[in-house]
């Protein structure tokens, strides 16, 4: 589980204008969590426009509210810019309190998908599990 003790809440989403060129570190974040996303288009999932790129530290992990729909289905998919660091990814209601999702964790890339019961307002948290700080870019699908 993530300790959130220090939350940094983004309100837009995914509304991610670069007025500088991308990093490598940036550009491969985006890749390996795209050709993740990519699977769970497989199954009918639709990609949500958009994604949210940042630098996380171990210390620091980026937490995004989203509002979510029962009866829907979601992914919420982060992969690391550096193939050294791991990425954890867990989804929390608008309590705090930790939602039972499926997980999916392979070297740099993470995922956890799930279908609310309720809908309203839910916490996407990104936390780097170890290493330097790294990019990391999150996306999300649903169904």
């Amino acid at each position: 589980m993530i300790l959130l003790t220090r939350v940094t809440l983004c309100v837009c989403m995914f509304a991610a204008v670069s007025l500088r060129a991308d990093t490598d570190s940036e550009v491969n974040a985006r890749k390996n969590v795209y050709d993740l996303a990519g699977a769970f288009t497989n199954d009918g999932f639709k990609l949500r426009d958009g994604h949210w790129l940042g630098t996380l530290k171990t210390s620091e992990p980026a937490v995004v509210a989203v509002n979510l729909y029962s009866g829907n289905e979601y992914w919420f998919a982060a992969s690391a810019g550096d193939d050294s660091r791991r990425v954890i990814v867990e989804v929390y209601d608008e309590t705090g309190k930790p939602v039972a999702a499926e997980r999916y964790d392979e070297n740099n890339r993470s995922a956890a998908g799930f279908s609310p019961q309720n809908s309203g307002q839910y916490f996407v948290a990104v936390a780097l599990a170890n290493g330097d700080p790294t990019s990391v870019c999150l996306v999300y699908s649903y169904k």
